[in-house]
């Protein structure tokens, strides 16, 4: 599966809202999607998500660092960079992910902290997200 983690990876290191429409040739028609705010099924709902991702954000791009392929999964991680109302932000994140036997993903299941990567770095809520986290944090 090392072909199609490739392509792949290759697609979203260059997604754009034109490229959505080659998402059924990466994904089966019931993949499952899940991310810490997303868990749905299906090559239209998963097309929603990155719809949104660009409505909602400006240039937004992956850049893939890392990658492996063990038999039918595959495991990526990557660097998420983005703009909201012009302010710039990275997420470090990874994805596992499950092939069919048609090469196409069955699962992709992405893996980031949300309050570290994300909330944290927000104006209101990053103030609150911070002292959260150094309340639980080890002595």
């Amino acid at each position: 599966m090392s072909a199609q983690l490739d392509g792949l990876l290759d697609w979203y290191a260059t997604l754009a809202p034109e490229t959505l429409v080659r998402l059924p040739e990466f994904y089966a028609a019931d993949a499952r999607f899940k991310d810490p705010f997303n868990d749905v099924q299906g090559v239209a709902a998963i097309s929603r998500i990155f719809t949104h991702m660009f409505e909602t954000t400006e240039r937004p791009r992956f850049v893939i660092l890392d990658r492996m392929a063990q038999g039918a999964q595959g495991f990526a991680t990557w660097r998420f960079e983005f703009g909201l109302k012009g302010q710039q932000y990275t997420v470090l994140g990874a994805s596992h992910l499950h092939f069919d036997e048609r090469g196409r993903v069955l699962l992709h299941r992405d893996y980031w902290d949300a309050a570290e990567e994300l909330w944290q770095k927000l104006p209101l809520i990053g103030a609150p997200v911070r002292w959260l986290r150094g309340r639980f944090r080890a002595a």
